[in-house]
């Protein structure tokens, strides 16, 4: 079956301790309905380092992103299904879904 990678962009976690504990919640919940198509629930990314011809720059590519799951759906469509209901996107951010292209 197709893996998908689900790149976060924009958004974030909320500030107060209340609000990242509901984010959390908002985002086990999503977990559980997901299921099994949830390969890797991914993590949040800290500070970073780009790597292009032969320099190393601190900081986020021309394209950041804050953070990744992967999942495995029977297509594009389905998985983008899978992330309609994501918390993160009702945060302000917005989720880039990706088919890994296999040999």
């Amino acid at each position: 079956m197709p893996r998908f990678l689900v790149t976060y962009h924009g958004g974030g976690m909320p500030e107060s301790e209340e609000g990242r504990q509901q984010a959390m919640a908002a985002f086990g919940a999503w977990v559980g309905a997901t299921g099994k198509a949830l390969v890797d629930p991914g993590a949040p990314l800290g500070p970073s380092r780009t790597v292009s011809a032969g320099s190393v720059t601190d900081g986020r590519a021309s394209e950041p992103f804050n953070g990744y799951s992967i999942l495995e759906a029977a297509d594009l469509d389905a998985a983008v299904d899978l992330v309609r209901s994501h918390p993160y996107v009702e945060r302000g951010g917005s989720l880039q879904i990706s088919e890994a292209v296999t040999p």
